[in-house]
């Protein structure tokens, strides 16, 4: 039986065997089944059979690892090492924020494809408009990270512009705080670089 996309969050029990059990059909489903569901936009929640536990994050990470390990690798090795690097230090705040929004550009970046990729350097654009998107997203998120996640942007400014370098970290912080700015403004003027390379040619 179909799993329907009506709008509706489908509920997916976790035995302790780690089989997967669909509410909506009264049938076990394994992570492939998830996997599509994901790629059909249909919204699930994976719960603990006996606890009620939400368990959806764990699940989602078993699919990606499940893909990366039968070759599938759509990460990186330099991006899954920044990733883990991010953990416990000032910018995992942040980090989702910034991912969430990348996605959701990427999302739009993709339905665009098509129509871009029939037009004379149409490619070309989609990329750059991308890149500066990127980099906007990035600095929008360094604004909010500076300004403690209020969303003011203007404090956001003013924070990120009067941080010192990591050779000069301010009295009132870490230097690791101080390093991980310094390495976000060397990522943001990468981005910008790579977006002038495009507009240029």
């Amino acid at each position: 039986m179909s799993i329907s996309n009506d709008g509706t969050v489908v509920i997916i029990k976790k035995y302790a065997n780690r089989r997967l059990y669909c509410t909506s059909t009264s049938t076990y489903i394994t992570l492939e089944t998830l996997a599509d569901l994901v790629r059909r936009g249909i919204e699930f929640e994976v719960q603990d059979a006996k606890t009620g536990e939400d368990l959806t994050r764990q699940i989602l990470t078993q699919i990606i690892f499940e893909r990366e390990n039968k070759g599938e690798g759509a990460l990186p090795v330099d991006f899954l090492r920044q990733l883990i690097s991010c953990y416990g230090g000032g910018s995992q705040s942040m980090l989702p924020t910034w991912l969430d929004m990348s996605m959701n550009s990427f999302a739009e970046w993709q339905k665009n494809w098509s129509q871009a990729s029939e037009e004379p350097a149409g490619l070309e654009v989609l990329f750059a408009k991308q890149i500066r998107t990127n980099a906007e997203i990035f600095e929008r998120t360094m604004k909010m990270f500076a300004s403690g996640g209020r969303g003011d942007t203007a404090a956001g400014d003013a924070a990120v512009n009067a941080r010192p370098t990591s050779s000069e970290p301010s009295r009132g912080g870490p230097a690791a705080d101080e390093d991980e700015v310094a390495s976000l403004k060397v990522q943001l003027e990468r981005m910008q670089d790579q977006l002038n390379a495009l507009t240029n040619r």
